[in-house]
């Protein structure tokens, strides 16, 4: 059985070819937004320019001298580079000039974009017009306010100065917080490191049952969040949902309350496996389009197996490697960010990891990484499944498995 799935969103957003034994009892577990058709650019101008609880930006920009365009990061499909143009026009409109508008990257805790990466995000036009920074989670913060749940909230220094605050982002299925998007994108997206890791480990711990992937309604982090957003003054922003190609198929826009509560509702069926994987011999994750986040995959697997004892396959073909997290990731031998590491790999568990890109440090995500197996090509990773799995064993293939989630009811 052949079976096609994206890869390499940033490169070209091309497909790859696998092939599973005939003698394999293989299903399809996409997302049920998979084939929603992508939006035009005047559909995503249409949908900017018709906020959800709040005036059109250019109404938004009028009497404003300066204002900044805060946008989510290479783990994020979000294309700056086709909605940008559209706030850009919105807001020069409104009587706000180029030389006044900035854009932040919101980083959280990741690692800087290379202008090579910034020019595959925000496109070559802005980042030649317009100045382009790096959120710095360390140094030039500005305190503006402590949460109800006692997040002391500091957010970067060039955001807080801007008359006006607009943020770009996506909704996708969150491992912490549900569902990602909103206020997010001010915490921990432009926040200091203080700041993230009291929201990240002391607020999670304390309600880590109203946590999770999928779980919004009640999620005391997404409250915090929502919380430090209006302390930061976020006064409008974008969500977007994608298809299974990461191509924007709808925009929610405006007041970020608003707009993000309809994005969830939407994303919530949107992003649910239909079917979802149960009581499989093996999943096969495919990490588009977050393969720099490959771990993502692992937990989506291993909610479709028949135990701790079967194979989870996590496709990853990432260049780049995986992203640089400086509150989860491993900086040396033994030692690594406030919150490393996150979690462990069930030690009976058969974890393959497919990249053509490997290095040593692929694995270090978790604190057990040496019990992974890596395969360069799906020739090797089918040699090492074939060892442990014979004919007529039940395969869920899941090909946005960093995006969607399996829903419970």
């Amino acid at each position: 059985m052949k079976i096609e799935l994206p890869e390499l969103y940033w490169y070209g957003n091309k497909t790859t070819e696998i092939l599973v034994p005939d003698d394999w009892q293989v299903s399809m577990h996409r997302m049920k937004g998979a084939d929603e058709t992508a939006l035009t650019l005047d559909q995503m101008a249409a949908a900017i320019n018709d906020p959800i609880g709040a005036p059109r930006l250019r109404e938004m920009a009028r009497g404003k001298k300066k204002a900044v365009i805060v946008f989510d990061d290479m783990t994020r499909p979000t294309r700056i580079d086709q909605l940008g143009p559209i706030v850009i026009e919105e807001l020069i409109a409104g009587g706000i000039t180029e030389d006044n508008i900035t854009f932040v990257c919101a980083l959280g805790t990741h690692g800087a974009l290379t202008q090579h990466e910034l020019r595959k995000k925000v496109g070559p036009d802005i980042l030649e017009k317009f100045r382009v920074y790096n959120h710095n989670c360390y140094e030039n913060c500005v305190d503006v306010g402590t949460t109800t749940r006692g997040t002391k909230v500091q957010i970067n220094r060039e955001v807080i100065d801007a008359d006006l605050k607009i943020g770009i982002g996506c909704v996708t299925a969150h491992a912490q917080v549900g569902f990602s998007g909103g206020g997010k994108i001010m915490l921990p997206g432009v926040a200091h490191i203080d700041s993230i890791a009291h929201y990240h480990i002391d607020v999670e711990k304390s309600a880590p049952s109203t946590t999770g992937l999928g779980n919004f309604d009640d999620n005391v982090m997404r409250f915090n969040i929502e919380e430090a957003a209006k302390l930061a003054g976020l006064d409008f922003k974008i969500d977007v949902i994608v298809n299974e190609r990461g191509e924007c198929s709808r925009i929610f826009a405006g007041s970020f309350l608003e707009e993000h509560a309809e994005a969830v509702e939407h994303a919530k069926e949107h992003y649910s496996t239909n079917p979802r994987p149960q009581a499989k011999d093996v999943i096969i994750s495919n990490a588009f389009v977050k393969p720099n986040e490959m771990a993502i995959g692992l937990l989506v697997g291993i909610m479709g197996l028949s135990g701790m004892d079967k194979s989870i396959v996590i496709l990853a073909n990432s260049p780049e490697g995986q992203v640089i997290h400086y509150l989860l990731g491993r900086f040396g031998g033994t030692f690594g960010g406030r919150q490393y590491p996150i979690s462990g790999i069930p030690p009976s568990l058969d974890l393959i990891i497919q990249t053509p890109h490997p290095d040593k440090t692929f694995g270090d995500w978790f604190m057990n990484p040496d019990i992974i197996r890596f395969s360069h090509s799906w020739e090797e990773t089918m040699g090492m499944l074939r060892e442990k799995h014979g004919a007529g064993a039940e395969v869920g293939v899941v090909p946005s498995a960093t995006m969607a989630y399996h829903r419970f009811n």
